[in-house]
């Protein structure tokens, strides 16, 4: 990007590849990507990244949604893509500028649609390589100026808006800055509740400055709830500026009109009632090829000694901007750290692909975790994972690990396991898999799908171990995964076959502690339940074959282990004549079943929901068991010279990607099927194994 002469205007032309173009580029000591005219293109939608918990899903023209950890924390209203691509003009970042040059006041409204046709301007848009980082730019060559705004983010700050407005003229020019971010949602507001009654929400806004630290304070007067109860707001999303002398600070949209006229705009100091914004207004003077620049932070989810720490900061600390660029650049190095401790680094002659590597990897461990620290636990997040599954488990773990160091190898936490006789302490040490950084696939184009990033405790900033996704999510990922961490291969073997159930199939979500599933919602279009039936055999085949190639003869070590059990998710599957009758109408909800297990979750955990024998106790059986059980559910179901008959309400992954409605026969199960026995011929044919 250059900065010292005046850049030309874009040309005339229809053709939209002469218009656009990719070009890599240095900013600062970071690699970024560049994509000339880009408002030339249909908009496009994309996820900017954090090594914390930050949430950013942005379009190109600039509309955005963002937060922290999940929908509920959000900084701007999370609604679908298409909605937020439609807000740019009123959510997000807004710039104004009134230039005086040569005595005259030109209004200039970057990225704006208000300015369209009025100059000559080229649009830009610059990604970094690592995906973290997103800079705007508009080039205006009737006024010679250039003005940036960049998105980057800070674990300690939060969000971070760089402006940048550099003067290509030979002489001084004069602004006047309207710079800042619109429809703020504050604390404290659901999304369900931001996109069912927006309204209500407006009325409960109130929207404070702090005027000594130029703090906006963004909260609601009370928590909206439908109940004669009190209910007090006592947290808010804040906003704060450094780099402009003595701003003026606006609250509201409501003076932006007044400034495009010229007319005077107060600062503003509550305000209720109103969409949150946070501006700020200052007259600056850039001399001949000069720049000058300012940033814009906001984070969501203070307390009020967190807001009266940061307003001491702005006021008393002189290093706070140099600390908060120091800590944008730990974020990047953390990223860059989670993603190698995945093998996402690698370097060739070919930058794209590099870049596309990394960017792969990293989705891959968002989804599904990367280990905390290689083949290091922790002890007290073991014992914390054994008070969420099973508490007879737990008070058995306090027992055998009090002489225990906080840190211990996996190599001496197996040696613990497999010299146990509890069984149930067996498959849940075996189960444990100390990952962290991932989140179910949720996002504005899939809003169905509800995502957590929980990375970190809020209350006294200590790590958290979690994972969470859809089955078939959490199980491609760890087939990538495994190749950089391959003596978890038996935890994820495990993890598998014990989520599955009697019938030979799997629920729709696992969680480092159990499983869910779907349930019946009569007043959600959306809900239904079923079960998806196209990678129980695949997925775990993947594992199966890789523990055999890096470990021969460890899966014959399982055959007769008791360490297995079945899932008991409340689906019933209906016998074979009501299936015929009905291929599309074939399993029932065991309410009953659903509420039991819920009751039984509070006092014991998660393995609640594991299939219990008549004593309730929980039922366990061994691996062979379980390798027939996901068997036998395919072959009951095939249909020869066809396929593998679908009759559990939900298709084929391989169907859903062809819009296909998952009704009929499969032939990719029925492929995967016939390597899965091949495998297992081989197998038992060299077993020394004759009885289980």
């Amino acid at each position: 990007m250059s900065t010292g002469s005046i850049p030309k205007p874009p040309q005339e032309t229809t053709n939209v590849q002469e218009l656009t173009k990719l070009k890599k580029v240095k900013i600062g000591n970071e690699l970024y990507f560049e994509i000339l005219n880009v408002d030339k293109m249909q908009p496009f939608f994309m996820s900017i990244l954090s090594s914390s918990n930050h949430w950013m899903f942005i379009s190109s023209n600039g509309g955005l949604s963002a937060g922290r950890k999940n929908s509920d924390h959000a900084l701007f209203p999370y609604y679908t893509d298409d909605k937020i691509t439609e807000s740019t003009d009123i959510t997000g970042s807004k710039s104004i500028f009134l230039v005086k040059r040569d005595g005259q006041s030109m209004l200039w409204e970057p990225f704006s649609i208000r300015n369209s046709g009025k100059y000559s301007i080229q649009r830009n848009l610059y990604k970094n390589s690592y995906g973290n980082s997103i800079i705007f730019e508009e080039v205006n060559s009737d006024l010679n100026m250039t003005f940036q705004y960049q998105w980057s983010t800070s674990h300690v700050y939060g969000f971070v808006k760089k402006s940048k407005l550099i003067n290509h003229n030979p002489t001084q020019v004069d602004v006047s800055v309207l710079d800042g971010i619109q429809n703020i949602v504050p604390c404290g507001v659901s999304s369900t509740v931001q996109n069912q009654v927006s309204n209500l929400v407006d009325a409960y806004k109130r929207n404070e400055l702090d005027k000594e630290s130029g703090i906006g304070i963004f909260a609601l007067s009370v928590i909206i709830v439908d109940k004669p109860e009190p209910s007090e707001a006592l947290k808010a999303n804040i906003v704060w500026s450094l780099g402009l002398k003595n701003p003026k600070h606006l609250l509201s949209s409501l003076q932006l009109d007044n400034f495009r006229k010229g007319l005077p705009i107060h600062e503003e100091t509550d305000v209720k009632a109103e969409k949150g914004a946070y501006f700020v207004n200052s007259d600056i003077s850039l001399s001949a090829g000069k720049e000058k620049e300012w940033l814009i932070v906001a984070n969501v989810n203070n307390s009020v000694s967190q807001v009266i720490e940061i307003a001491n900061s702005i006021k008393n600390d002189k290093q706070l901007e140099q600390k908060l660029k120091k800590d944008i650049e730990a974020g990047t190095r953390q990223l860059i750290q989670l993603n190698a401790a995945a093998d996402g680094l690698q370097l060739t002659n070919d930058t794209l692909r590099d870049t596309r590597h990394f960017a792969n990897s990293l989705f891959n461990i968002m989804r599904g975790g990367i280990f905390d620290n290689n083949y290091r636990l922790d002890k007290n997040d073991i014992t914390d994972y054994f008070s969420k599954t099973n508490k007879q488990v737990l008070a058995y773990w306090q027992k055998v690990s009090e002489n225990l160091p906080l840190q211990l190898s996996l190599r001496r936490f197996n040696e613990l396991i497999f010299s146990s006789e509890n069984k149930d302490f067996r498959r849940l040490s075996v189960e444990y898999l100390p990952l962290k950084f991932s989140r179910r696939h949720g996002d504005p184009s899939r809003p169905w799908n509800q995502f957590s990033i929980n990375t970190y405790n809020e209350t006294d900033g200590s790590k958290i171990l979690d994972y969470q996704g859809n089955w078939r999510d959490i199980f491609q990922n760890w087939e990538a995964l495994v190749h950089s961490y391959p003596e978890f291969i038996e935890g994820m073997i495990f993890k598998f076959l014990n989520a599955s159930t009697f019938d030979g199939y799997n629920p729709y979500r696992v969680t480092k502690n159990g499983i869910d599933w779907e349930r019946i919602e009569p007043d959600d279009p959306w809900s239904y339940i079923g079960y998806w039936g196209d990678h129980q055999i695949i997925y775990l085949l993947k594992f199966l074959e890789f523990i055999e190639n890096h470990y021969p003869g460890r899966l014959e070590s399982y055959f007769d282990r008791q360490d297995f059990v079945y899932a008991n998710v409340p689906y019933k599957i209906k016998c074979y004549e009501e299936i015929l009758k009905n291929p599309k109408d074939t399993i029932d909800f065991d309410h009953e079943l659903d509420n039991k297990i819920k009751e039984r979750w509070l006092w014991l955990g998660a393995d609640s929901a594991l299939l219990q024998d008549r004593q309730g106790s929980i039922y366990h059986v061994n691996f062979v068991e379980k390798i027939l059980a996901t068997v036998l559910a395919k072959m009951s179901n095939f249909v020869p010279e066809g396929g593998i008959w679908m009759n559990t309400q939900r298709p084929e992954w391989n169907d859903a990607n062809n819009a296909l409605v998952g009704n009929g026969l499969s032939m990719v199960t029925l492929y995967y099927l016939r390597r899965f026995l091949t495998f297992f011929d081989r197998i038992l044919e060299n077993t020394k194994t004759k009885e289980v």
